[in-house]
């Protein structure tokens, strides 16, 4: 009788095990659900962000001005000084002697795809002085591209500045600009002015069908940035503001692209057509 009773509970113990086996292998094998709300590849998934591009050989590591000095001679103190609206970087050069301090010379500028860009400016310095500001545009050896007058806005804003139908720029050459503003054209006085190069590329085939498959021309402000074409991005944002002053969403893309590259000072600035 005690053998009996042993086969039985065997018998009876044993299927509930493999049941309660199975059940858990089956729980765990349960597919994973999709999660929803995750935007397409397509989709823009952030704000614009510029990415530094490895410096082109061509642009000169030379020591640029991305902001103005704060006051001189005629001048009036300002808040926030004249400042070009360009990345800058800083890079560590070798030691020129034993001593513990490097080097550092500055790039500033960048890259554009356009014959004739736009450059943009924050001008703390208004209409009320009697001078207007300069905008010059040379070659690599210092002759003149462009060289005009160029009006100070009505309150300080940024502006920007477009190249005529006889000014241009050829692929793979560097070319340099300045802005000066002399405050008063009444007296000989040091102008304040900003610097910088900017370099005309193409585009490699990736880049150009990321952007014909981009429909919303947000994202490809994004791709320009993220693939370190600076002029275009900002440029491309600037028109977007103009066009639609009070889009939040442009607003938020041309703060987060300007503060990318530490110009937080003047994101928040008006731009003036």
């Amino acid at each position: 009788m005690l053998t009996i009773a042993l086969i039985l509970s065997s018998i009876i113990y044993y299927p509930a095990k493999v049941t309660a086996q199975t059940r858990q292998a089956a729980t765990t094998k349960q597919p994973v659900q999709p999660t929803k709300g995750k935007t397409s590849p397509q989709g823009r998934t952030s704000r614009p962000v510029f990415v530094l591009p490895k410096t082109p050989a061509r642009l000169s590591p030379i020591s640029g001005r991305r902001t103005g000095m704060g006051s001189r001679d005629n001048c009036p103190a300002v808040t926030t000084a004249l400042t070009a609206l360009v990345p800058l970087r800083e890079e560590q050069q070798q030691k020129v002697s034993k001593q513990t301090d490097k080097a550092i010379s500055a790039i500033v500028g960048g890259l554009t795809t356009s014959e004739r860009p736009t450059f943009w400016f924050y001008v703390p310095y208004t209409q009320d002085l009697t001078a207007s500001a300069e905008f010059i545009l040379q070659d690599s050896a210092e002759n003149d591209i462009y060289r005009n007058a160029i009006a100070l806005p009505p309150k300080p804003s940024v502006i920007g500045v477009s190249l005529p139908p006889n000014a241009s720029l050829q692929v793979g050459k560097t070319y340099h600009w300045y802005l000066k503003v002399p405050c008063n054209q009444q007296t000989v006085s040091v102008p304040i002015y900003v610097e910088g190069d900017i370099q005309r590329v193409n585009l490699d085939s990736r880049i150009m069908q990321q952007l014909e498959t981009a429909v919303d021309p947000q994202q490809k402000v994004a791709i320009y940035a993220q693939e370190g074409i600076w002029f275009d991005s900002l440029t491309m944002l600037a028109q977007m503001r103009q066009k639609n002053p009070h889009d939040a969403s442009v607003a938020s893309d041309w703060q987060s692209l300007l503060r990318s590259v530490n110009l937080d000072n003047v994101a928040t600035a008006p731009l003036v057509k």
